[in-house]
């Protein structure tokens, strides 16, 4: 790897050159189990440091463009066969930068590697289709080609997956990309960047900035010369990002936030529900945009699902993520911490009952950690069943019947993720029609994406496109109709 990762400085990376921003500052990651450990540092880059990076992903886009798919899958093959190789430094740096357990993280650096390998099996695929013509002596097709260059813009919760999930197909199917990660994965997503790198990729292909929102993710969207912006984040964020790109004529796609709801029947097998409301609210710290956040639970079963979901709760072992037996570890920044804090006091302000946790681990006061928490009595009214909180909060509803569940899950502006628990068929068809939501889980957590199957969000969650499988092609190429005749 680098030498960079011994300076612990992360530079830029454009047009195949590490190099320092024009202006000379960094910013520190900070290890949120350890407020006073720095992670690494990352530039503060500059429009000008943007507009570099932008003019050598145009310039490389015209001979990247023309190789094969197979040339580019082949790169690709590399890339993933590289991570793969370093994933032990990969995942640990992911830990102590974000706060994501160890075991957390190898399995997320090990799914970008899948991911890579599933894209790089792309471009042996189909990218158009025989048209029938009215004219017997000619031929009609289509044929899908690139955008051009791309943004991608990338949050801190998956600095590897996420990344990766966007610059996989966007690379398979000829473009060129300029990577702006979260400054809290930032250290993490260089190490990635590094990969690509030593599998030579050609000069200018991927690019990667670094800095802060309001300067580098700004300056893509409003880049006469990036064609598309990927975008997940927040809501504030992403529809900023959206109307500014819309407005000048680019292609954008916004991956935001969600409310998820786990419906649990009286039907269902209750300890798996149980198990699945921990996993899917709880693990990552709350720190997954397909988290459950609202568990609303039949009221026949209500107390036996409420004293079965605290005495498992009551013994998770927070702390440092290295820590492999470690199961919960820290927010994964003093912002997100205080964002947790400020939700928690919301809920007690507003009168929910407060069951379990709402505090701070006695011993782990100089990290970022939040004790799991669980609200009782949670009305769809109150702040902490309509916003996303993005961090280790359960909320538990009351319903007599499935119909009112089912209102009670679509009550918020978001429609990211869903899950249900029962073994009625009728209830689950009822659920799969009636659930305004992306993706349905049935009798699974609500938490849990496949890299081959389409994934995003309705409502407020989502531009309405899909990422991910090969739903990924639509967003990324465009469409040229040919019309041959001899």
């Amino acid at each position: 790897m680098s030498t960079i990762a011994e300076t612990k400085t992360y530079l830029n990376y454009v047009n195949g050159v590490w190099q320092t921003s024009s202006s000379d500052e960094v910013i520190a990651s900070i290890n949120p189990a350890n407020k006073h450990e720095v992670v690494g540092n990352v530039q503060s880059s500059t429009k000008a440091d943007l507009d570099q990076a932008v003019a050598a992903a145009k310039e490389a886009q015209k001979a990247w463009r023309k190789l094969s798919g197979a040339d580019r899958g082949n790169l690709l093959f590399k890339v993933a066969q590289v991570i793969e190789d370093n994933l032990n430094d990969i995942a640990e740096t992911m830990t102590r930068e974000m706060g994501k357990t160890l075991p957390e993280a190898k399995g997320e650096t090990n799914r970008g590697v899948a991911i890579l390998r599933y894209y790089a099996g792309e471009g042996m695929r189909e990218v158009g289709d025989v048209i029938p013509s009215t004219d017997s002596s000619a031929l009609m097709f289509s044929k899908r080609v690139p955008l051009g260059v791309v943004g991608v813009i990338t949050p801190w919760n998956f600095p590897v997956a996420i990344p990766i999930w966007k610059m996989a197909p966007a690379l398979i199917y000829g473009n060129t990309v300029v990577l702006k990660p979260a400054t809290e994965g930032a250290v993490t997503a260089a190490k990635i960047v590094e990969c690509f790198d030593k599998a030579g990729f050609p000069n200018g292909v991927v690019n990667f900035v670094t800095g802060k929102g309001s300067v580098i993710g700004q300056g893509l969207a409003e880049h006469k010369d990036v064609n598309a912006i990927t975008f997940t984040g927040s809501n504030q964020v992403g529809q900023g990002i959206g109307r500014t790109v819309a407005g000048r004529g680019g292609k954008y796609q916004l991956e935001m936030g969600g409310k998820n709801p786990l419906i649990v029947a009286a039907d269902c097998d209750l300890d798996l529900a149980v198990d699945a409301a921990i996993s899917g609210g709880l693990k990552s710290t709350g720190q997954k945009c397909t988290c459950s956040s609202r568990v609303i639970v039949q009221s026949s079963i209500y107390e036996e699902f409420k004293a079965k979901l605290l005495d498992k709760v009551k013994d998770i072992k927070v702390g440092n993520g290295l820590d492999e037996s470690t199961w919960m570890g820290p927010c994964a920044s003093e912002g997100q911490y205080n964002t947790v804090r400020h939700y928690i006091d919301k809920g007690l302000e507003e009168g929910a009952a407060l069951l379990i946790g709402g505090d701070q681990p006695d011993g782990y006061e100089d990290g970022f950690y939040v004790n799991p928490t669980i609200f009782d009595n949670v009305t769809s009214s109150m702040t902490i069943a309509q916003e996303e909180i993005f961090g280790p909060v359960l909320a538990l509803m009351k319903v007599d019947t499935l119909g009112e569940a089912i209102d009670l899950a679509n009550d918020v502006e978001f429609g990211l993720s869903a899950s249900i628990f029962t073994k009625n068929i009728d209830h689950i068809l009822t659920f799969i029609d009636d659930i305004e939501a992306g993706l349905v889980r049935i009798n699974s957590e609500t938490a849990g994406v496949e890299l081959q199957a389409p994934f995003g969000g309705m409502k407020a969650s989502s531009s309405q496109s899909r990422e991910q499988g090969q739903a990924a092609k639509e967003f990324f190429t465009t469409t040229k109709t040919v019309f041959i005749k001899g």
